[in-house]
């Protein structure tokens, strides 16, 4: 035994690039800071729904995108976030982790709720392959 934690051992892949990879479109500080929390939500959630360990990698992804939406009594034209989730071995193929709907509804809600400038979230249930697990 090496004495390391649990947290450290079991930790999710995450890109060399950092979250920049996640951004499917030009890198700016309000988008970063965008991802940044909505990928906290879905870690987040994930955790406290005991689905981490069982999950190979969970993450947001900022789409190049916007739609239009309604908040309160406001049209909204702001961004969209993927979330992809995916159980593997090795992660040479992985298919899509089946999170039930309703952990999908909360993180859904609160990415929606708590973070400014996005207002449609959507799940990615493609395998790799076709797909690869990050989106660039």
């Amino acid at each position: 035994e090496m004495g390391m934690h649990d947290e450290i051992i079991n930790r999710h892949p995450f890109p060399g690039p950092g979250l920049a990879i996640r951004i499917i479109d030009k890198v700016t500080p309000q988008r970063a800071e965008i991802l940044r929390k909505a990928d906290a939500v879905v870690l987040e959630e994930i955790k406290k729904a005991g689905l981490y360990d069982k999950i190979w990698q969970a993450f947001a992804v900022l789409l190049p995108i916007k739609t239009v939406g309604v908040m309160g009594d406001e049209r909204t034209y702001e961004n969209v976030i993927a979330v992809r989730a995916v159980t593997s071995v090795d992660g040479m193929t992985a298919d899509w982790a089946k999170i039930p709907y309703d952990v999908l509804g909360i993180i859904s809600n609160r990415i929606i709720n708590e973070v400014k400038g996005v207002n449609r979230v959507v799940f990615d249930i493609s395998s790799k392959p076709p797909g690869t697990i990050e989106w660039e």
